[in-house]
């Protein structure tokens, strides 16, 4: 069973920036791609980044591109998600992911665990 705990979500103002962390525990961190998606209101929950098992290769929804940042430090098991010029359209919860392999997805049923999710608002 894998634990993965989000943090560094919060309000910002369009133009800022927050960086999400996620902690993962219970299998071998290292081994294993992680991703990102995130679910507005109203909406179905989307893809927005994914990482490689070594951190090697990324991928990124193209909403975010340019933008976003995903990477991760397998020495602590944890997974970032740098966001940078943040707009309103932004605002979701967002969503840790642990992958079933040690390469990249961009669907939800390449992804075993989920985290908790934490909420991201950016106001006009």
């Amino acid at each position: 069973q894998v634990q993965l705990v989000e943090s560094g979500g919060g309000l910002v103002q369009a133009g800022g920036s927050l960086r999400l962390s996620c902690a993962a525990s219970g299998r071998t961190f290292s081994a294993y791609a992680m991703g990102w998606f995130r679910q507005a209101p109203g909406k179905e929950r989307e893809f927005v980044a994914a990482i490689s098992w070594s951190g090697g290769s990324t991928y990124y929804a193209n909403s975010v591109k340019g933008r976003f940042t995903i990477s991760r430090r397998n020495a602590k098991n944890t997974v970032y998600l740098q966001m940078n010029s943040l707009k309103p359209e932004d605002t979701a919860v967002y969503y840790c992911a642990f992958g079933a392999g040690r390469f990249y997805g961009t669907t939800s049923k390449e992804y075993d665990y989920w985290g908790q999710g934490t909420q991201v608002t950016v106001s006009s």
